[in-house]
């Protein structure tokens, strides 16, 4: 098969992800193998290429928002042309403090789709048939692939952020993630104010029906009861935490942050505000979230790539150079 593969993490403008033929995965037990109809790019797969978190493979196929058909290890559940979707979490043991106590997402050995095993910048993908999704109907391939990292993270950080409805939710950032959430927050009549960098990202925002959008540091008119960080910039968990009221709470939607500047602690986090991080995320967290996007008709903004353009729809993504999510369609 063709794929695209990581031998050398380093800054996407030097292209390393080299499209190239490998050996097509081997079906292995308690797995389903997938041909790959499309597969989100997703900013984690950024921080895998360039090395920002660090190898654990030597010849790495990034990619963890796969849609593709049951080829292969067909189920009772899981028939042959099934269409299903595969997200970040591949895989846990089962068997921790963790996972007995139903925190799936905090495992202490997970598998990771398209970092620890390989993922779907390729035409097959092997999948473990328990951490599947059969998808329905009304999504198609291009609208499906980013709901299954960003929409599904994008709802988990509301839940972390302990978003009630008619809030007031401030996002900060408005890429992949955000402009899902946004879709979700208007379903739960909630108030939604953004800040971000990029004139075409608050034109879009505008357009998904914000209440205020500002630029990436601004501060709202008003006080906020819950916001997402969606930026890995300290700076920008800063800038949320100075909008809250008392008892208001940040939810870091960041696999990587670069740091966090130091701040006053007395005007800025006493009064019981919170600061929380979103790791990973659960298989019910996708159900529910698959079953809500389908529910609202949430369709995501998304641009195509072909396979042999994986490093160039990377680069689009750290550039902010597309609205909503790139999509690689082999």
């Amino acid at each position: 098969m063709i794929a695209a593969v990581l031998t050398d993490p380093q800054d996407i403008s030097k292209r390393p992800l080299r499209i190239e033929e490998v050996v097509r995965p081997a079906l292995q037990p308690g797995h389903v193998l997938l041909k790959v109809r499309a597969c989100g790019v997703c900013r984690t797969d950024l921080h895998i290429v360039e090395g920002e978190l660090p190898p654990r493979r030597e010849h790495l196929i990034p990619g963890h928002q796969i849609v593709g058909d049951v080829v292969e290890g067909a189920t009772a559940e899981l028939a042959t042309g099934t269409r299903v979707g595969v997200s970040w979490i591949g895989g846990i043991d089962g068997t921790c403090w963790y996972c007995r106590r139903s925190m799936e997402n905090l495992c202490d050995a997970p598998v990771f789709t398209g970092y620890t095993v390989d993922g779907g910048y390729a035409e097959y993908a092997l999948a473990r048939a328990d951490f599947v999704f059969p998808l329905p109907q009304g999504l198609d391939d291009l609208h499906a692939a980013p709901l299954l990292c960003a929409g599904i993270i994008g709802f988990r950080s509301l839940r972390v952020a302990g978003v009630e409805p008619g809030e007031r939710v401030g996002l900060f950032g408005f890429g992949a993630s955000a402009h899902l959430a946004i879709e979700v927050l208007h379903a739960w009549n909630c108030a939604v104010y953004v800040s971000t960098r990029g004139a075409s990202h608050r034109q879009l925002a505008k357009s998904l029906g914000a209440t205020w959008v500002g630029t990436e540091t601004e501060r709202p008119p008003v006080e906020l009861d819950r916001a997402i960080t969606f930026a890995p910039s300290g700076d920008v968990v800063i800038a949320a935490l100075a909008s809250l009221r008392k008892g208001g709470v940040v939810a870091i939607n960041a696999i990587h942050l670069d740091y966090i500047p130091q701040f006053d602690y007395d005007s800025l986090l006493w009064g019981e505000r919170q600061i929380r991080s979103v790791t990973n995320m659960t298989r019910a967290d996708a159900r529910d979230f698959l079953k809500i996007a389908t529910e609202i008709k949430l369709h995501p903004k998304s641009t195509k790539f072909p396979l042999s353009q994986a490093n160039e729809a990377l680069l689009a993504i750290k550039n902010d150079a597309i609205d909503g999510a790139a999509v690689i369609v082999p």
